[in-house]
């Protein structure tokens, strides 16, 4: 996969992009990561990228002919290929598991990380694919958002995690919070595990496992057993 994304602060990538999991993935050939300071694309003589919105308001509006020249520039070095731009912005889709996992399926992604009051209308309508939000809150910018889809998305390339197989038991998967997991020592400050985690019973550990995940997903987030009853409907 390759990953382009624009900002205004590239500067901020780099901590988060080269160290753990995302730079395990690049060092394995998974994904490669080019990151464009948007400035460079601005005819501004000082740099702007910015604006005063029309009609008057407050703030500043990013301006489109910036942003339309990073993605055409981007998508010129990449003849052939499909892209999907995605802007970073609390009006988007909520960031889910099912979004993470369908984005993990495209070759090549272009991620705009918005910023000040928003961008002009324009890129939505005609340059971007799709508008993705991490939560009802604002930021001062998109560019923490897009770290977090990032690692949402590469986690999931094949051959990112060691055992693949721990993607089929985390949060979210079949809308079920993860199960309780406990490790060594088995008693502590008299505080035992589970005896059926020691019995060596799969079925049962499996049983356990999935009565476990059922009831803390009852109790913290009942939307998402909803969630199960609107699909098998």
């Amino acid at each position: 996969m390759r990953i382009d994304i624009i900002t205004i602060f590239p500067k901020m990538f780099a901590p988060v992009l080269n160290e753990s999991i995302m730079l395990r993935a690049q060092d394995k050939g998974k994904v490669k990561f080019h990151i464009h300071d948007l400035r460079d694309y601005t005819s501004d003589k000082h740099r702007k990228v910015d604006d005063r919105p029309f009609g008057g308001g407050s703030g500043m509006l990013m301006q489109p002919e910036p942003i339309f020249k990073a993605v055409e520039h981007i998508k010129s070095k990449i003849k052939g290929k499909k892209s999907k731009v995605i802007l970073l912005c609390p009006q988007g889709e909520k960031l889910t598991q099912k979004i993470a996992k369908n984005i993990s399926k495209e070759k090549h992604i272009i991620l705009i990380c918005g910023h000040y009051e928003g961008v002009d209308e324009r890129v939505r309508e005609k340059l971007v694919d799709e508008e993705i939000s991490i939560g009802d809150y604002v930021l001062t910018g998109g560019e923490l958002a897009a770290m977090v889809l990032v690692d949402s998305v590469v986690r999931l390339l094949p051959g990112v995690l060691g055992d693949k197989n721990s993607l089929n038991f985390e949060s979210f998967e079949g809308n079920l919070l993860e199960h309780p997991h406990y490790t060594r020592p088995a008693n502590f400050r008299k505080m035992s595990v589970p005896e059926v985690l020691l019995s060596g019973d799969h079925k049962k550990i499996e049983a356990w496992r999935n009565k476990e995940a059922l009831k803390r997903t009852r109790a913290r987030r009942p939307d998402l057993l909803k969630s199960n009853v609107r699909k098998e409907n």
